[in-house]
């Protein structure tokens, strides 16, 4: 189905915000605050802690010799992470190019250029050829796309029988009243609504759930640490991002930890396998 023409332009208003996040990959005091928030200094944007990041090492079981697809992998993290951790090959893509920009650099300075690539390109439109990966990740991205189903579909179109995708996703929480559901949706990202619970979802697009993890107190600790960080460093970070910026990103941050004291937003980590077509 089409997009909107509101969605259209809020997704291009999304792709501009985070195309001059990750154009700051490299700036002192973005990647101060991201080793205090996540344990990493790569210019992410998702909420995958370093500790997260291992534990999906684990979960796709990866190893030499595997193929593994990040989408919506911004500078890096955490494919380039995993890929260094786990020896795997990857592929990282996107559609900031000053993110696969900044990924490109970072492979090359880690010395993961040969098994590492980047792409600029779409979650729901993948110019990959059908059972290409034999893993599939993507941290936080369900949350910030609007077409949930065609991504999860794509997804499945390139990963192998058998393959396993590990991802994040932040989702209104369940069972709220109309009221709290629409504060939910304002305070999260920007298409955090979601038509189904994510299980119904996989389901519909080839998936068979193996795990499910609530890590929602992570994520709001990690929300406080930020917003700690952010206040901290108010200065240099509004010299780097811009004052309107920096002042819409912390007034965002403050509005999804509200709303996560609330218990109106989670946070989930789900493992899914490809199930072999009909």
């Amino acid at each position: 189905m089409a997009l909107t023409d509101a969605c259209c332009s809020k997704a291009q208003t999304l792709v501009a915000r985070y195309s001059r996040l990750y154009a700051l990959t490299g700036t002192p005091v973005i990647h101060e605050v991201e080793r205090d928030v996540l344990g990493c200094d790569y210019g992410g944007t998702s909420w995958t802690t370093r500790e997260e990041a291992d534990r999906v090492i684990d979960m796709l079981a990866l190893g030499a010799g595997k193929a593994l697809l990040d989408i919506g992998a911004g500078s890096g993290w955490p494919a380039l992470y995993i890929a260094r951790m786990a020896s795997c090959d990857a592929v990282l893509i996107d559609v900031p190019f000053s993110g696969m920009r900044a990924a490109r650099e970072r492979a090359v300075k880690e010395g993961l250029a040969e098994r590492c690539k980047v792409t600029v390109g779409d979650g729901a439109s993948l110019p990959f050829k059908d059972a290409s990966f034999d893993a599939i990740s993507h941290s936080d991205v369900l949350c910030c796309m609007p077409e949930k189903v065609a991504m999860l579909r794509e997804c499945r179109r390139v990963a192998r029988a058998g393959a396993r995708m590990a991802f994040s996703v932040i989702a209104p929480a369940p069972d709220l009243s109309v009221a709290d559901r629409e504060l939910a949706v304002a305070s999260g990202p920007m298409f955090v609504d979601v038509s189904a619970d994510y299980s119904a979802l996989l389901r519909e697009t080839g998936w068979r759930l193996l795990e499910r993890h609530d890590v929602t107190d992570e994520y709001g600790h990690c929300l406080r640490k930020l917003i700690a960080a952010m206040e901290l460093h108010a200065g240099e970070l509004a010299s780097a991002m811009g004052e309107v910026d920096f002042t819409q990103r912390i007034e965002d941050r403050r509005a999804s930890l509200a709303a996560l004291v609330k218990r109106l937003l989670k946070r989930e980590l789900f493992v899914g396998q490809a199930q072999a077509s009909d």
